[in-house]
């Protein structure tokens, strides 16, 4: 099932707080979840927050919340991730979790609840961003805390966000996704302060560990989509998931990758290991302690939890794609 219909069949219930009937937003989505039925509630947080919540059993139906992002719109980027050399690195949340079930991704950790938040009021995002850059050029992650582009049937925020980007040049927006639902805005005018990212690992570790996501082929269908448009699009692997045969399976993927896309119409790519705090992976391992992506060994670096040869694996997937690609577009 693609993406773009995962949510005509997820929601069951969706539950709205009282103060955001009045948003256009809220109406929009309400009219395609025609089947959910409307709970009202005061405050996201009554519903997402509850203790003693199961995410496991959560996540086989998830549940929709329609709220009101109060406070906080940009935060400061985490060290954990790749800025691509630019000083003021933030990125914004305004979806909390995910449709897609990948094992290894740190929101299994994160939250009580693996039900979807959706904020609404994009408007105060985007005067947050206003005052953010008035006196200086900004980078924003909008897929941060989610897969906003996987979304996008239902709320529409990359077109908002596209649109806004075109008004203000002194932000850099990067829209990274591991969905097939590039036709959801293949017709707009896309500006060079908005980068488009698909996120790429061998169909090995998609098809184990990353369930309810497009294949590989479907993410290559829409980026070859992307860039008949004339789009420079940034590819990330990562993280690097370590599996049997790991050196001939990422080989075969990262010539396969090259031999579809025009490597000319390539932004930049991004290589990063699987690791996270030692707190937040003990948490991830109860929740799934049988996953085999903790059946190697990992060691405890400066506070952070990798592969015991998290350097090598990097190091391999980089030498790989240097026979494809400049030294100087790999971060």
């Amino acid at each position: 099932m693609k993406s773009s219909e995962l949510y005509l069949n997820s929601f069951s219930h969706i539950y709205v707080e009282r103060d955001v009937f009045e948003y256009e937003k809220t109406t929009d989505i309400l009219r395609k979840v025609v089947n959910g039925q409307v709970i009202v509630i005061d405050n996201y947080k009554d519903v997402f927050n509850r203790p003693k919540q199961d995410f496991l059993l959560q996540k086989k139906s998830q549940k929709l919340i329609l709220a009101k992002k109060r406070d906080e719109f940009l935060y400061k980027g985490s060290e954990l991730c790749e800025n691509f050399g630019y000083k003021h690195f933030f990125y914004t949340s305004n979806i909390l979790n995910c449709i897609y079930d990948c094992e290894y991704c740190y929101l299994r950790g994160l939250y009580n609840s693996s039900n979807i938040v959706i904020f609404v009021n994009i408007e105060d995002f985007f005067r947050a961003i206003d005052e953010e850059t008035k006196d200086k050029k900004i980078y924003v992650a909008l897929s941060y805390d989610s897969d906003i582009l996987a979304f996008e049937g239902l709320t529409g925020f990359c077109n908002d966000y596209i649109d806004y980007a075109k008004k203000n040049k002194n932000v850099l927006f990067e829209i990274r996704t591991k969905s097939s639902n590039f036709n959801f805005i293949a017709k707009l005018d896309i500006p060079e302060n908005v980068i488009l990212a698909w996120t790429l690992l061998p169909d090995d570790v998609i098809k184990f560990y990353e369930n309810k996501t497009p294949s590989l082929d479907l993410r290559l269908k829409d980026i070859k989509a992307a860039q008949s448009k004339g789009l420079r699009v940034r590819l990330s692997i990562e993280p690097i998931i370590k599996v049997r045969n790991f050196e001939k399976i990422y080989k075969d993927f990262i010539e396969k990758v090259f031999k579809e896309l025009d490597k000319n119409l390539i932004r930049d790519i991004n290589v990063g290991a699987f690791r996270m705090s030692k707190e937040h992976i003990k948490r991830i391992r109860k929740l799934n302690p049988y996953s085999k992506i903790f059946s190697y060994k990992f060691v405890n670096k400066e506070g952070y939890v990798s592969y015991d040869d998290e350097e090598n694996l990097r190091e391999f997937i980089i030498s790989e794609l240097k026979k494809y690609i400049e030294e100087e577009k790999i971060y």
